[in-house]
C-alpha cells in the first residue's frame, strides 16, 4: 500500500505576520519616540532666494510674511536688476522637513534688509546650525550675515544659489571674495529644487553636528 506510514505530522503553527519595522510587537510596548526637533537658520542678503528654499524643501505649507515692495524702498531694498521680485519678507519666514524617523529640522528664513538686524538675535536662539544663501553676482548682500554667524559661533554654510543654473563667479573666487576658511562649507545649490534644497541642509545639519560633537569632547 502506497502511502506515507508513521504518525500523523503535527499541525502547522498559526501564521504570524512579518513584523514591521518600527510598529510595536507587543501590547505595553512604549510608541516610538517622535523626531529630535533641529532649528536651522536660512539667511542672507535682500532677494537672494530664502523664501524661495524654505518653500522649496517645506513639508507644510511654509508661513511667510511677505509685504508688497513700495516706493519707499527704493533706494534702500534693491533685488538686483535680474530679480523679478515684488514683495519682501519683513519678519521671518518658517517651514519644516522629516530627515527621518528621529530629526526633524525647522526652518527659519531671516529678513535680508539690514535694518532688521535686530531680529536676527531672536531668531538665532537655539539654533544649531545656519544656510546663508549667497547670489554670485551680489557677494556683499551676505556680508552682514557671514560676519553675525562668524560672530555668534554659530556654525554656517556657504550655499551659492545658481540663478538659471548659472553662477557669476566660480566658487574658489567667491570663497577668496568672502574671505571664510576652508572649515566652513561653500556648495553651490538651486532654491527652487528641493533635492539641492536638502542636499545643502544636509551639508548643515552635517556641520553642526561635527560641531557638537567636538564640542561635548571637548
Amino acid at each position: 500500500m502506497l502511502g506515507r506510514t508513521g504518525p500523523p505530522a503535527a499541525a502547522p503553527p498559526p501564521y504570524r505576520p512579518p513584523a514591521v519595522s518600527g510598529a510595536t510587537s507587543q501590547a505595553g510596548d512604549r510608541p516610538a519616540a517622535p523626531p529630535v526637533p533641529v532649528k536651522i537658520l536660512v539667511a542672507g542678503g535682500f532677494g537672494v532666494g530664502k523664501t524661495t528654499t524654505v518653500g522649496a524643501i517645506s513639508e507644510i505649507a511654509p508661513l511667510t510674511t511677505e509685504a508688497e515692495m513700495t516706493t519707499a524702498g527704493i533706494g534702500v531694498d534693491d533685488p538686483g536688476a535680474r530679480s523679478t521680485k515684488t514683495t519682501t519678507t519683513v519678519a521671518m519666514d518658517f517651514g519644516c522637513v522629516t530627515i527621518d524617523r528621529s530629526l526633524k529640522l525647522y526652518l527659519f528664513g531671516t529678513p535680508g534688509q539690514t535694518r532688521f538686524g535686530f531680529m536676527w538675535d531672536d531668531l538665532a536662539r537655539g539654533a544649531l546650525g545656519a544656510l546663508v544663501v549667497v547670489d554670485s553676482a551680489r557677494l556683499d548682500d551676505c556680508f552682514p550675515a557671514v560676519d553675525f554667524f562668524e560672530q555668534a559661533g554659530l556654525p554656517f554654510v556657504v550655499g551659492v544659489n545658481a540663478f538659471d543654473g548659472r553662477l557669476a563667479l566660480q566658487l574658489d573666487e567667491i570663497r577668496w571674495a568672502l574671505a571664510i576658511g576652508d572649515h566652513v562649507p561653500l556648495v553651490q545649490f538651486d532654491a527652487r529644487d528641493r533635492l539641492s534644497v536638502r542636499d545643502a541642509l544636509l551639508v548643515v545639519l552635517d556641520r553642526a553636528l561635527d560641531r557638537a560633537t567636538r564640542d561635548r569632547r571637548a
